[in-house]
């Protein structure tokens, strides 16, 4: 009997296999950090090229954004709203990918351009523990619990350890950790809308949209502005190509995984980005490894982890 309840289980849902996607993507997107400063190294794209990078940025999510929704076309999932209210829908939809792709990401190219890549991957975990603040004065359904408030002081005294030190080990600066904190508010108030999202569109479809439609929001005025790629070469192409493919594969397994199963569950191997991305940061880039990052990343797992750890 138990056997034949296992095999009714889809893929997504078999603990081994939720185990072995929600770890693809969290490592995927860790791999995030190194791979857009080596684009932006290998573009000639330099700190105040504002435009470019915004078109860099756009491109990749536009590219991916027409790739997830053709794979929800083939897979003949439904792509109208589920509301009547079709100007309403519109309007939250083009709101969800303000938030969720455009600011969210003009704002981490802008930071990351001028910040150390372990240091940003750390310093964005920050949108983990903000979901949760919000999520307790937005929905009456997430209240505080002593776990989720120890989990967020435990994260935000990682995001505060960053500081520690001399200046050669890097100190708050706006157009570095300024922008990284406003990515991760973006993040995580994108984060509460896609409730609102389910229950209006198909997710992977919404998704989709979010993608193509706050990618083109970011080409389009960075055309505007006079945004190029300086220098393109097959390395630089196919490091466009791995930040797709991230972009596009990560979003898929992840809320894939979150339609089938526990949020908790799932959002627990997020901890793992900032401890990837740190660590590829410095491998890849040649970036100095501090030891406040050990204390800073430790920290924000740490926090992550006790605010998952109890939920089912």
């Amino acid at each position: 009997m138990e056997k034949k309840e296992t095999n009714t289980l889809s893929i997504f849902q078999r603990p081994v296999w939720v185990s072995l996607f929600a770890l693809t993507a969290a490592i995927s997107w860790g791999w995030a950090y190194p791979l857009i400063k080596m684009g932006m190294e290998e573009y000639q794209i330099t700190a105040d090229m504002t435009g470019s990078k915004m078109l860099f940025a756009g491109i990749r999510f536009f590219i991916s954004g027409i790739i997830i929704l053709a794979i929800a076309r083939s897979s003949h999932r439904k792509f109208g709203f589920k509301k009547k209210a079709v100007q309403k829908n519109v309007w939250f939809l083009l709101l969800y990918a303000l938030l969720n792709t455009t600011l969210h990401y003009a704002f981490f190219y802008f930071g990351l351009s001028h910040n150390a890549g372990a240091r940003s991957a750390i310093l964005n975990s920050m949108s983990v523990f903000t979901v949760v603040i919000f999520a307790c004065i937005f929905f009456k359904s997430d209240r505080m619990t002593w776990r989720k408030a120890l989990g967020c002081i435990i994260g935000f005294l990682g995001i505060l350890a960053l500081n520690l030190g001399g200046k050669e080990s890097g100190s708050f600066t706006f157009l570095g950790d300024g922008m990284i904190i406003l990515n991760a508010l973006c993040g995580a108030s994108a984060s509460l809308l896609t409730r609102g999202l389910s229950k209006r569109v198909d997710v992977f479809v919404g998704t989709g949209y979010s993608l193509s439609i706050g990618g083109a929001l970011l080409v389009i005025p960075a055309l505007l502005m006079g945004g190029y790629l300086p220098v393109i070469s097959l390395w630089g192409i196919t490091i466009l190509l791995l930040l797709i493919a991230i972009s596009t594969i990560s979003f898929a397994l992840y809320n894939k995984l979150l339609s089938c199963n526990p949020v908790g569950k799932v959002a627990i191997y997020n901890s793992l980005i900032p401890v990837v991305g740190a660590i590829t940061s410095c491998l890849c880039l040649g970036e100095a490894f501090y030891w406040k990052y050990l204390i800073a990343g430790a920290l924000a797992t740490a926090g992550i982890y006790i605010i998952n750890k109890g939920k089912k």
